[in-house]
């Protein structure tokens, strides 16, 4: 944790210069090529979390989302995407902005991706479960899933074995539902991610949302 904060302190300048999205977005497209910006309504969906409790995309409202797919039998690039997403929430939660960020996992192999697996899942992987989660359709309606994956904009296919082909691909939504963002595979750089996510955080319009404080007022209350 010692190295976090240390990483942390050295990237907060850059953090303080994103003076907004729109600015930010200019700097990733000219130096992030796996980093896709977009701003549309994200894909809705009513799923279960990994204790079987009913989740809503609406109930992350006010927290940006940091959503992938993944299956839990997958033998390669589903794993190492989740030690990937597991850097980034130890980034992320060593600053302020654990309380207003949320990891989603969203598995695409609800037939056999039981409860009891989902709930071992996180802890094996290493991610935090204060602000992590899984979520299924349930082996009751496993197009509901299929479908999500596709409104995501993934192909995906079922080939020998159950073996699954989808995008290794992050979406980032905000704190009002948008979808903003793709990072794609595993080779773009976490502090860009960082980097966007803050800028969603710190992110106001004029239509009375909650006036949160800036990160670096959060970061300098620490000390009053």
């Amino acid at each position: 944790m010692a190295i976090l904060q240390v990483c942390f302190w050295m990237l907060l300048p850059a953090l303080a210069g994103a003076h907004s999205v729109d600015e930010l977005n200019e700097k990733l497209l000219a130096s992030e090529k796996f980093f896709q910006p977009i701003d549309k309504p994200a894909p809705k969906f009513a799923l279960l979390d990994q204790d079987g409790d009913p989740v809503n995309l609406a109930d992350f409202e006010g927290k940006v989302v940091v959503l992938y797919f993944a299956y839990l039998s997958c033998p390669d690039t589903c794993p190492l995407q989740t030690d990937f997403i597991g850097e980034l929430q130890q980034m992320i939660n060593a600053t302020p902005m654990r309380d207003l960020v949320e990891f989603v996992t969203v598995t695409t192999d609800p037939l056999n991706d039981t409860y009891a697996d989902m709930q071992k899942f996180g802890p094996e992987r290493g991610l935090d479960p204060y602000n992590w989660r899984i979520l299924t359709s349930g082996p009751d309606l496993p197009e509901a899933t299929r479908d999500l994956v596709e409104q995501f904009g993934h192909s995906y296919q079922v080939v020998d074995d159950g073996y699954q082909v989808h995008g290794t691909v992050t979406h980032v939504i905000d704190k009002r539902g948008q979808w903003r963002a793709n990072f794609y595979g595993l080779d773009f750089k976490p502090t860009n991610m960082v980097m966007f996510v803050n800028a969603l955080v710190n992110e106001h319009h004029d239509d009375n949302e909650d006036n949160a404080p800036g990160f670096l007022d959060r970061v300098l209350s620490i000390f009053n």
